[in-house]
């Protein structure tokens, strides 16, 4: 795949250039917030600084962090920046783990949205030329709407198919040869295996998918790509700070390009928030610093990852941010131990099993309780009772290295456990706390 780029001259502008684009950017909506946001005004005041304190990025760190506490508590119109007749749609996080977070769009941040995105569609090798697939969801969650309007910037045919009926997303697929799929990788993982089994893989044209809304491994990846014959590539982003599209994978696959003419990104240690060097590992924070309605500064993402700088054989000068090893805030402590469910799966993929699991947790007489449930392929399934048993053993020796705690392991049968169209179901944790 040859250099291409959807907007070359942010996507390979040079550390100078971009350096003064984001001190002008990141003036201007810091003024903006501290005129039209009466939460982070106060905020600002608390620390003792003023919009013309912060002069460049390196003065970020005089500002306020803010969380999705801080936006649940000023719920809905808190953290608004423009009046809502300038706004033309919200989009809202699902809720699951608390009220929800609205956020609001100006046209004009519609429009840098799909630009981003745009970026993410041309990356993996996106032409006019495509059948871009959306099988993310539509409606409040961002998914479906940012690669929809993304694909529709870079001219590709577009077909919005949102979630659920995999029969008939698989026929749209064989029908309108459809090259690029965006969902969730739990759902391409899904997908793969409902083309395999009804002997349709020869009548596919898929050559990449775009995945994320949901972690997920190295492991699952080069699995993805195995069962559908694509390249698949990573894409990032949170309803609070726009959707997909903050950063997305180029063909290199190793790590994701952040939009840095849009968004600040910094990384800080998650206890005592000092930001830390490019390389360190900690918590991703973000400053958006082109939109309009709803300008998050310094937003605490939760999600543990690094920043580099390095090189990239794509000619991007994009800052990358590697695959986050998990949300902070998705860690499970489980007998005083740090548990990323993402760990878990890198050990079954690497050990040939199939990605569908369920971690159980729960609490017995006051100690934690771990289960992990692992559905075999149907191989597996034919072997004799001893060879299962050892199977399971095996798997909780690496499992207990990984993770350095041992669970229980409980090997199920083919297709048991449920199947998501949407974000997978990975964690059940039963415990009060």
């Amino acid at each position: 795949m040859g250099k291409r780029y959807y907007q070359e001259d942010m996507e390979t502008a040079s550390y100078d250039l971009m350096y003064r684009i984001q001190t002008e950017r990141l003036a201007k909506t810091v003024k903006h917030a501290y005129d039209h946001v009466a939460p982070y005004r106060a905020k600002m005041k608390a620390k003792g600084v003023e919009p013309g304190d912060i002069k460049s990025p390196e003065d970020l760190k005089k500002l306020p962090f803010l969380s999705k506490d801080d936006l649940r508590d000023e719920y809905p119109y808190g953290y608004l920046a423009k009046p809502l007749s300038d706004c033309v749609r919200i989009q809202s996080t699902s809720g699951t783990t608390g009220k929800r977070v609205v956020a609001f769009y100006t046209q004009a941040d519609i429009d840098l949205w799909d630009e981003c995105c745009a970026r993410a569609i041309v990356a993996v090798g996106g032409t006019n030329e495509d059948v871009v697939h959306v099988s993310y969801g539509y409606g409040l969650f961002t998914g479906g709407p940012g690669l929809n309007g993304g694909s529709h910037k870079v001219g590709s045919l577009t077909l919005p198919m949102s979630s659920g009926n995999t029969d008939r997303q698989i026929q749209f697929m064989t029908d309108l040869g459809s090259t690029i799929l965006c969902c969730t990788p739990s759902y391409a993982a899904f997908l793969a295996e409902n083309i395999n089994n009804a002997g349709l893989r020869d009548q596919i044209k898929l050559k990449a998918g775009i995945f994320g809304a949901e972690a997920w491994s190295e492991e699952m990846r080069r699995d993805i790509e195995r069962n559908l014959g694509i390249r698949a590539y990573d894409i990032y982003g949170l309803t609070e700070i726009s959707g997909p599209g903050v950063s997305f994978e180029c063909e290199e696959q190793t790590g994701m390009h952040v939009n840095e003419d849009h968004f600040i990104a910094e990384i800080i240690d998650p206890e005592t928030e000092e930001v830390l060097p490019l390389g360190s590992k900690g918590e991703l924070v973000f400053s958006c610093i082109t939109k309009e309605a709803f300008p998050l500064l310094r937003y605490r993402t939760r999600d543990i990852c690094v920043l580099t700088r390095d090189a990239c054989s794509c000619g991007r000068t994009l800052v990358k941010m590697h695959k986050p090893m998990g949300r902070s805030d998705d860690m499970l402590i489980i007998r005083g131990v740090n548990v990323f469910p993402s760990q878990i799966e890198t050990v079954l993929l690497g050990q040939g099993y199939p990605a569908n699991y369920q971690i159980i947790v729960d609490r017995v007489n006051y100690t934690d309780t771990f289960e992990v449930q692992v559905e075999m392929t149907t191989e597996m399934f034919s072997d004799e009772v001893k060879k299962v048993a050892q199977r399971e053993k095996d798997l909780l020796t690496a499992l207990k290295s990984m993770l350095g705690i041992s669970p229980k392991v409980t090997l199920v049968s083919p297709r048991t456990i449920a199947r998501s169209e949407g974000k997978a179901v990975r964690v059940i944790d039963k415990r009060k706390i």
